[in-house]
C-alpha cells in the first residue's frame, strides 16, 4: 500500500500495477489503498471487474470501509444511475467527504446501445417547364448533415431523399462525407413490456432461492411494490435484512436462507428500465473530463487483446480517471505483445513518450511490432527456394516471414514493469499459509497402445508434411490437437476428416471400453481414493468437455468406487458458480470435476486442497489461475497440485512448452518459478501447437 500510494501521490505515475499472486488479497489491498488515496484526491473511485464478482466487490468494500458508498452499475438501470451521478456532479451535491465507489462488470461496460438516424432536411425548390410550355414549381426534400449542413450523397454523388434513405441507408450508421460527423444518434428504448410493476416484481422474487409464487405475492402485499422495488434497485442487500412485520424484532429470512439469497442477488439483475447506452461511451460523452480519481481494473490481464471490445471500453474508463490501479495475478502469458496493449491502455502518455504511437491510420500495429522488436522475441524465418532457370542464369527466390516467440527482455522488465509494478507473493506472508507442492505424474501407455499411437503419429505427420509442402497449413492445428487428445479419448472409435475437403484422413479404433479405466484415469481414481482416506476433497480439471466429453465417464468410475462426485459444466452461468459449488460442498461431495476455464477467476475453492489436472490445456493464464484456486489466505490445509500426462506422447512436449511459457510469464513478476512442470523445462520459440508440430515434423523427416 505504501509503495502504491507513494507512486501515485509523490511520483504522479499514470498507473501502478498490483501484480499479486492468486490468494494474496489484492482486492482488500486495493480497497484500503483507495480509501487512503481518497484523502488526497476526493473524486469518485471506479472499479472494473468480472461480472460475477461485482457484488463480491461491493460486499468487500463495505466490510473494509465503514462509511463508503457503493453504486453498482450492473443492472438494466445502469444509465439511470450514471445520470443521477452526473446530476450530482453538475449540481455540486456529490458528497466528496466519503469514498464513493462505482463498480461495473466488464461485460456490462461494453454492452452496445440503441441508435436511430439523425439528420436534417434541406429543401430544393425548382421550376419545371412542361411540354405545353407551362411552368410548374415543386419542392424536393433531401437528407443533409445536421452539423455542417452538407447534403448526404450516394456512391454516384447523387442527393438522397427521405424515402430512399429510409429504404436503403437507415439500417447502417451513416456519416457525413464532408465533416465525418455521424448521421445517427443514441436513443433510449422505452419499456414496452406489458407486465405491470407488480408482476415484474413477483417474477423477480420467484428467481430467488426458497421464494415461490405464494411467498412472493405475500411479500408484495406486506411491503408494497414501491418499497420492495426501491430496495432491490438501490440497495439489494437491504433485502436480506428485512424485518418480518408479523413478528416484531425478527428478520423475515433465517440466517441460512439469507445467505443463499445474498449469493443469488449477486448474480441477478432487476430494474424497471432498460439499458440503452454503452456505459463507457456514456461516460466518455457526457461526464466531465477526468471525473474519477482512481480506476481499479480487476483481472487486468484479460484486457490485453488488441481488438477486444472489453479492452477498448476499459481504456475509455481509464482515460476518464486521473490514475489507474490494475490488479492481476498473471501479468503476461509469455509474449511481449501480451503487455503492449495493456500498458497502452493504462498509461498512454508514458507509452507515447517511449515512441509507441498510433500511425496515420490510427492503428497500433506498427507500434506493437516495434515493442516486440525492442523487448520481445521475434524470429525472422528466411526460406530460399530454387527459382526457374533462365538462358544465362538461374535465380533463387527468398521469402522472409516474422514469427512471435515467448520471451521478454530484462531491459523491457526494467523499463516497463519494475518502475510501475508492486509485487505481492504468498511466500511474503510466511507462516500464514500452508505448504504448496506441485507434482507431475507421467503415466505409461500399454505396449500395444503405445505402438498404435506411434504408428498413428507417423501417418498423420506424414500427411501433414505433404500438406505443408503444398502450402496447406490447415492440418497443423487439427493434427496436433488430435495427437494431444487421442490418448485421453481412446475409448471410442472415430474418423479424422480434413477440415477443408472433408475427406477422411485416418480411421482410429478404440483401445478401452466403457467399463475399463485408461491408465491416467486409474491414476486419478487411485489418488482420489487416497485423498478420501485423509478427508481431503479433490478437484479434477479436464479440458475435454464438449464433443469428446470425458467428465461423465470419469464421474461414473469414481462413483463406482463409492465417491460422491459433482460435475460443474458451462451451462451453470458464470455468476452462479460460486453458489453452485457452495451447495455441492454442503452436500459433502468428495470430488468436483470441471474445466479449468470455468473456475480460473474469482472463486475461492478452500474446500478442495488437492487439484488434479487430467490435461493442462495450452493457456498459461488459465493454468496459473486454476492451479492456485485453493492456495490462498484462509486455507488451513496443505495444497497439493498434480499434473498428469502420458509418457512419450505429445502431452509431454506440451507440458514442456507450458513450463517455459510460465517461466517467462513469472519472470515479469520478479521470480524464477520452481513448479511441478520444471521436469519438462526446455527452450521454446513459438506457440504451443505450432512448436509441437515443428518438432514432430523434424523428427519424422525420414518417413
Amino acid at each position: 500500500m505504501h509503495n502504491i500510494l507513494k507512486g501515485f501521490i509523490e511520483h504522479k505515475l499514470e498507473a501502478i500495477i498490483l501484480n499479486g499472486e492468486m490468494g494474496t488479497g489484492k482486492t482488500y489491498v486495493s480497497i484500503a489503498t483507495a480509501a487512503i488515496y481518497h484523502k488526497y484526491n476526493p473524486k469518485p473511485i471506479f472499479v472494473i471487474c468480472p461480472p460475477h464478482l461485482v457484488y463480491k466487490w461491493r460486499r468487500e468494500i463495505l466490510s473494509t470501509i465503514q462509511n463508503a458508498k457503493v453504486t453498482v452499475i450492473n443492472g438494466s438501470d445502469a444509465i439511470n444511475k450514471l445520470l443521477k451521478l452526473r446530476e450530482q456532479v453538475l449540481n455540486k451535491t456529490l458528497d466528496n467527504t466519503i469514498p464513493q465507489f462505482i463498480v461495473i462488470g466488464r461485460v456490462r461496460m461494453r454492452m452496445g446501445f440503441h441508435w436511430k438516424p439523425a439528420y436534417t432536411i434541406r429543401k430544393i425548390h425548382s421550376i419545371t417547364t412542361l411540354n405545353n410550355s407551362e411552368k410548374v414549381s415543386h419542392t424536393d426534400e433531401y437528407i443533409a448533415c445536421s452539423h455542417c449542413g452538407d447534403f448526404f450523397i450516394d456512391s454516384d454523388k447523387n442527393f438522397v431523399d427521405v424515402n430512399r434513405f429510409t429504404d436503403e441507408f437507415s439500417n447502417d450508421q451513416q456519416y457525413c462525407s464532408k465533416c465525418s460527423n455521424p448521421l445517427w444518434t443514441m436513443h433510449h428504448r422505452a419499456n414496452t413490456g406489458n407486465d405491470n410493476k407488480e408482476l415484474q416484481l413477483i417474477k423477480f422474487l420467484q428467481k430467488l432461492p426458497g421464494i415461490g409464487k405464494v411467498t412472493a405475492q405475500k411479500m408484495v402485499q406486506q411491503f408494497g411494490v414501491e418499497q420492495l422495488t426501491s430496495i432491490i434497485d438501490d440497495n439489494i442487500y437491504e433485502f436480506v435484512n428485512l424485518y418480518d412485520p408479523e413478528k416484531q424484532g425478527e428478520f423475515y429470512f433465517t440466517d441460512k436462507h439469507a445467505k443463499r439469497i445474498e449469493r443469488s442477488l449477486g448474480r441477478l439483475e432487476f430494474a424497471l428500465r432498460f439499458i440503452s447506452y454503452q456505459p463507457s461511451e456514456f461516460i466518455k460523452r457526457y461526464f466531465p473530463r477526468k471525473f474519477f480519481g482512481l480506476a481499479i481494473a480487476d483481472e487486468a490481464h484479460e484486457y490485453k487483446n488488441s481488438g477486444s471490445a472489453q479492452g477498448q471500453a476499459m481504456a475509455v474508463l481509464c482515460s476518464a480517471s486521473d490514475q489507474v490501479l490494475p490488479l492481476t495475478g498473471t501479468l503476461m502469458g509469455g509474449y511481449a505483445s501480451d503487455l503492449f496493449h495493456l500498458l497502452w491502455r493504462i498509461m498512454p502518455s508514458f507509452m507515447r513518450s517511449q515512441g509507441f504511437s498510433a500511425n496515420q491510420s490510427n492503428s497500433l500495429g506498427t507500434a506493437e511490432m516495434d515493442f516486440m522488436r525492442r523487448y520481445g522475441v521475434l524470429i525472422d524465418v528466411i526460406k530460399t527456394t530454387n527459382g526457374p532457370a533462365h538462358k544465362t542464369a538461374k535465380g533463387n527466390q527468398t521469402r522472409t516471414s516474422v514469427k512471435k516467440a515467448p520471451g521478454f527482455s530484462p531491459m523491457g522488465i526494467a523499463k516497463h514493469i519494475l518502475p510501475f509494478t508492486v509485487f505481492m507473493k504468498l511466500n511474503d506472508f510466511g507462516n500464514e499459509l500452508p505448504a504448496y507442492t506441485e507434482n507431475t505424474h507421467t503415466v505409461s501407455l500399454p505396449a500395444d497402445m503405445q505402438k498404435y499411437y506411434k504408428d498413428l503419429e507417423d501417418k498423420l505427420i506424414g500427411i501433414m508434411r505433404e500438406a505443408i509442402r503444398k502450402k496447406d497449413n490447415s492440418l497443423i492445428g487439427l493434427v496436433m490437437t488430435f495427437l494431444l487428445r487421442w490418448t485421453d479419448t481412446a475409448f471410442r472409435e472415430e474418423v479424422l476428416y480434413h477440415p477443408k475437403t472433408k475427406k477422411p484422413l485416418v480411421n482410429v479404433r478404440h483401445h478401452f471400453d466403457e467399463n475399463r479405466p485408461m491408465p491416467k484415469e486409474q491414476d486419478c481414481i487411485d489418488l482420489c481414493l487416497a485423498q478420501k482416506q485423509q478427508n481431503r476433497k479433490v478437484i479434477i480439471y479436464t479440458t475435454y468437455t464438449g464433443k469428446h466429453d470425458t467428465m461423465t465417464r470419469l464421474k461414473g468410475f469414481l462413483e463406482n468406487k463409492g465417491l460422491n462426485v459433482a460435475v460443474l459444466r458451462s451451462n451453470v452461468k458464470t455468476d452462479e458458480r460460486e453458489d453452485w459449488i457452495a451447495d455441492k460442498v454442503e452436500q459433502n461431495i468428495d470430488v468436483l470435476i470441471t474445466n479449468p476455464e470455468l473456475v480460473k477467476t474469482g472463486l475461492d475453492l478452500f474446500a478442495f486442497p488437492t487439484l488434479y489436472f487430467m490435461q493442462t490445456g495450452t493457456n498459461t493464464y488459465t493454468l496459473e489461475q486454476a492451479s492456485r484456486r485453493s492456495w490462498r489466505l484462509g486455507q488451513k490445509n496443505d495444497v497439493e497440485v498434480y499434473f498428469s500426462c502420458y509418457d512419450s506422447t505429445s502431452q509431454t512436449k506440451c507440458l514442456s512448452l507450458m513450463s517455459n511459457k510460465i517461466k517467462v510469464s513469472q519472470s515479469t513478476s520478479g521470480v524464477m518459478p520452481e513448479t511441478g512442470l520444471d521436469v519438462f523445462d526446455e527452450e521454446a520459440d513459438n506457440s504451443i501447437l505450432f512448436e509441437m508440430a515443428k518438432d514432430l515434423v523434424k523428427a519424422h523427416r525420414n518417413i
